[in-house]
């Protein structure tokens, strides 16, 4: 499906950009940057990945989801994967007041790398598990539903100019290499595993594929 191909190729782009985020970010202490490149960032996340990205997933494939193949949209992944929009956002609107202080104590520098941090930990957990489960399996499901092809759309000139600015952020400030961030494939590592969600075969399968899986295990 090529809407799900390039919001795959979108992820590239994002979580590269979120890795320069971090070394801007690290890089304010010294002085060495450019200040204007905080906002570039932001209008990155804000229009690229936020109004762009986001609303393709939400506004044409969640929807299709919920509505063409049935799966539940008020619990389970889609609902998760909101929710983690919507806190993500609010992660990034808090690090752009911090850009936008003209003043910068320690303390202040120190809860900006902090969030710098978690913010770039939440989304490439999230870049992961729609990778790995929210689109393959939600692609399957629109397959049985007779869904092959789902609508894009065309960037907007504001949107265009973000995604520009990240790809120039991104020569200008390499991404950090985070040994400490948890990444993979599957539901359990998902942010929302446990939380907002119960895995995909909890909130998805029905019981046909509850029997179909018990008989293939009783069968190895």
């Amino acid at each position: 499906m090529q809407l799900i191909e390039d919001l795959k190729r979108e992820h590239e782009l994002i979580e590269q950009v979120v890795g320069a985020l971090r070394t801007f970010v690290a890089a304010l202490a010294s002085s060495q940057v450019d200040p204007e490149d905080g906002a570039r960032f932001m209008a990155f996340f804000r229009d690229f990945a936020g109004t762009f990205h986001h609303d393709k997933e939400e506004a044409v494939l969640f929807r299709a989801l919920v509505e063409k193949a049935e799966v539940p949209g008020n619990r389970g992944p889609v609902s998760a994967l909101t929710g983690e929009h919507r806190h993500m956002g609010e992660m990034i609107n808090t690090i752009g007041s911090l850009l936008e202080a003209p003043h910068r104590n320690p303390e202040e520098q120190a809860q900006l790398q902090s969030l710098a941090r978690d913010y770039s930990h939440a989304l490439w957990r999230h870049i992961d598990a729609e990778n790995s489960v929210l689109f393959p399996e939600g692609q399957e499901r629109l397959r049985r539903a007779h869904v092959y092809e789902l609508p894009s759309r065309p960037m907007t000139e504001l949107e265009r100019q973000a995604r520009e600015y990240g790809s120039a952020l991104l020569a200008a400030y390499p991404p950090v290499h985070d040994a400490e961030a948890l990444r993979g494939d599957g539901c359990m590592l998902c942010p929302s595993y446990g939380t907002s969600c119960e895995g995909l075969e909890v909130e998805w399968w029905s019981d046909q594929e509850w029997d179909e899986n018990r008989q293939r295990i009783s069968s190895d």
